[in-house]
């Protein structure tokens, strides 16, 4: 299910949106002012926000500047009632992703919506390091292109220093996160790891697993 914030100050326009969101399967919450929007959008998981240009409090800019400033990747589409390249070249520079003319056609805004969320779930099943690429949901890794094949273990302890980068792991975190059980058979590890270097690095010109002496792992292109 789409999760949708609309915030705009126009609460005839929100109820009809939402409602013909909600017919399609979305699920749909509201912020009538910059303030509010910002707040939910803080606290809350969306998958998309609908967010108008001239509002109280913050305006359609502020929030959205806000957002991206603290590295907020959700998908914004803004409404605009002026189709000007300077608002529009605004509207990109404050971080937002598309944008729609108002008075909209809801197929058209649906469109758009579902461009934006299959554009990130694309992103969010993708860890990329450098040129290695790991497709989640297809578990396949690839580096310059190339195939790599991994064992299970493997895979897990890729994955974690992927989700981490570019900080430092450290061995018994990652020895947490890949035997939760706590049942950590040291030579196993070891096996493992060398494994997986021999996977991902040797083959190609620059290491990307380093060991930093005393502290852990580190998966980044360089070990500076």
């Amino acid at each position: 299910m789409m999760k949708v914030l609309i915030v705009d100050d126009d609460a005839q326009l929100s109820a009809a949106m939402a409602e013909y969101l909600e017919l399609k399967g979305a699920e749909c919450d509201f912020a009538y002012n910059g303030e509010a929007g910002l707040g939910l959008a803080q606290s809350h998981d969306f998958d998309v926000i609908v967010l108008d240009l001239m509002m109280p409090k913050l305006n359609g800019y502020g929030m959205c500047e806000a957002l991206r400033a603290q590295a907020c990747s959700t998908p914004i589409l803004m409404l605009t009632a002026c189709d000007t390249d300077a608002e529009q070249l605004e509207g990109f520079q404050a971080g937002i992703d598309d944008y729609v003319v108002k008075p909209c056609a809801m197929p058209l805004l649906w469109a758009r919506l579902q461009a934006l969320t299959k554009r990130r779930l694309e992103i969010k099943n993708c860890l990329q390091v450098a040129d290695l690429h790991m497709y989640t949901k297809e578990f396949r890794v690839t580096r310059g292109g190339k195939e790599l094949h991994l064992t299970p273990t493997g895979w897990k302890i890729l994955e974690y220093l992927m989700r981490k980068s570019p900080h430092i792991v450290s061995r018994i975190e990652l020895e947490d996160e890949v035997w939760p059980d706590g049942d950590v058979d040291v030579r196993n590890f070891n096996v493992q790891l060398h494994q997986l270097r021999k996977a991902v690095d040797k083959p190609f010109e620059n290491d990307l697993i380093h060991t930093v002496v005393g502290v852990g792992l580190v998966l980044r292109a360089s070990d500076g």
